[in-house]
């Protein structure tokens, strides 16, 4: 048997179509419930369905008389505050493409990414770098006027049109523009049961902030579209005690959350959380267990990528075997490709591919003035390796380009960390491949841990558990590792600060 899912066509998506309008429908017919609470230790803002469509429509109103018209680009360099999902999707409303961007980047990046975009217009917070651009620039008090201006009409039109543009992270180098379409939403759907199980009764609470594309989708745009209250905690919030104080029943987190969240090493006493989300990068199976000892509830994982957002996944209804990330969601068309670029057989690792009729699939990547959509045969290869197992699980194996090369064989970072997380004294670990001098590289480990471990002890451990092509040859103490700001392990860095030490 080959590793390729059965195609199931979804329910169409509505023509004609508007993103935004979609995603507050469901809350329009309990428009006195809370859509959004922002959270903090002394309280929290609430905005109920009603108030939260005005504020969008009135948004979009704003954008128009500013001079936007459909299809013109709007830079958003906004701070973790309601104003973001609010002018993400007053945008959106009247067909302006929005680009969120992180506060984290510098005058230098925001700059390259407006040349690369040319938005018409820029919405700025005051502390957030801006680009050198000419394009003109509202700042956040104006943007919080545009609340209570009339509502906009919905512009409606086909779902296969641009509706908004994010920035990969960059994992196969430079970032890159990534173009969706209105579907994208539609899409989504999948997700509810194939990872969230999520009900309109639910209060999802998403650690993230309001600017990363997973917050934006999971953690708002999906429990307005079923009717649900969405929570977000601001900035330095104390997120354990907000969990439990204001009811969430889901909670979502990159893995490195988890693991803040478990430095205590008490129990968490959560008695409404039904279960967590985890995305961003591979959990580890020990903070996998931490969690489910410290709350009594388990962790769903989700895999996917900017092009696509998630479309493997573990969800209430079908838990992951252990070892995998779950299964295709119902209505992926996807494949392991091998090196010939057929499915690979069962069992045979090989690079996950995207069918093109997905309609959760991205336009293409900015091209100039056009998305492009790269393809082999019908296929967006999306760089992450895998095995699928005769029941479909997907084992990830990690990024092609993270791959290491021992003696001959391909090994895995993420196998040989979820070993080694297992020392009693690790708390972190991080594995790469490094350059020991011209056309010789080896395995490295880089760690946390209370005090430097010695390599004796290491090494044997690794001895009991892995074959010894897999061993690292090099292992190496560090206060932290590197993380992007949504907690994503930055191997690349490690792999420059070995080279530039030696």
């Amino acid at each position: 048997m080959r590793s390729i899912t059965t195609p199931i066509d979804p329910d169409p998506c509505p023509q004609p179509f508007n993103m935004a309008r979609y995603v507050l429908d469901a809350g329009a017919a309990t428009p006195d419930k809370i859509a959004l609470q922002v959270l903090r230790a002394t309280g929290a803002e609430r905005w109920s369905y009603a108030r939260l469509r005005a504020a969008v429509r009135g948004t979009g109103t704003g954008l128009l008389r500013a001079g936007l018209a459909p299809g013109d680009r709007v830079l958003l360099r906004l701070g973790n505050t309601v104003d973001f999902p609010l002018a993400y999707l007053g945008a959106i409303s009247v067909g302006v493409i929005p680009v969120p961007t992180s506060t984290q980047l510098t005058a230098t990046e925001i700059t390259r990414i407006a040349q690369e975009i040319n938005p018409a217009l820029i919405l700025s917070a005051e502390g957030v770098a801006r680009p050198d651009h000419p394009a003109r620039v509202l700042d956040a008090a104006t943007l919080e006027a545009m609340r209570d201006l009339p509502e906009c009409d919905w512009t409606m039109g086909p779902p296969e049109r641009p509706a908004y543009m994010i920035y990969t992270s960059g994992s196969g180098g430079r970032p890159r523009a990534v173009v969706h379409a209105h579907r994208a939403i539609w899409a989504r759907r999948m997700m509810w049961q194939g990872w969230y199980g999520l009900r309109a009764s639910d209060r999802l609470l998403h650690a993230g902030a309001f600017n990363w594309t997973y917050t934006l989708g999971t953690g708002l745009m999906d429990p307005w579209a079923i009717g649900a209250t969405a929570l977000i905690p601001a900035e330095g919030a104390p997120i354990a005690l907000l969990m439990r104080r204001f009811e969430a029943t889901i909670f979502a987190a990159a893995p490195g959350v988890y693991r803040q969240l478990l430095k205590p090493g008490r129990p968490l006493d959560l008695p409404q959380l039904r279960h967590g989300l985890s995305a961003g990068e591979k959990l580890p199976d020990i903070t996998r267990a931490a969690w489910e000892d410290a709350t009594n509830r388990p962790i769903f994982e989700a895999l996917g990528m900017s092009e696509c957002s998630t479309y493997i996944s573990a969800s209430p209804d079908r838990p992951a075997p252990p070892g995998t990330a779950g299964y295709p969601q119902a209505g992926r068309h996807i494949a392991i490709l091998g090196a010939g670029g057929s499915p690979a057989p069962h069992g045979e690792g090989g690079i996950l591919a995207i069918h093109r009729s997905d309609p959760g699939l991205m336009l293409g990547y900015l091209d100039a003035d056009a998305p492009t959509l790269p393809l082999q045969g019908d296929w967006f290869l999306t760089g992450d390796r895998a095995v699928m197992a005769e029941d479909s699980a997907i084992t990830y194996l990690g990024r092609d380009d993270d791959m290491m090369n021992s003696g001959g064989f391909r090994v895995s970072p993420l196998e040989i960390e979820e070993t080694l997380a297992r020392h009693p004294e690790i708390r972190d670990i991080a594995c790469t491949e490094v350059s020991v001098r011209e056309g010789v590289s080896i395995i490295a480990a880089f760690y946390t841990a209370s005090a430097p471990i010695s390599d004796t002890s290491l090494q044997e451990f690794a001895d009991r558990h892995l074959a010894r092509y897999k061993q690292p040859r090099h292992y190496q103490h560090c206060d932290t590792l590197p993380r992007g700001p949504n907690g994503k392990l930055l191997r690349r860095s490690l792999c420059a600060r070995f080279e530039g030490a030696g």
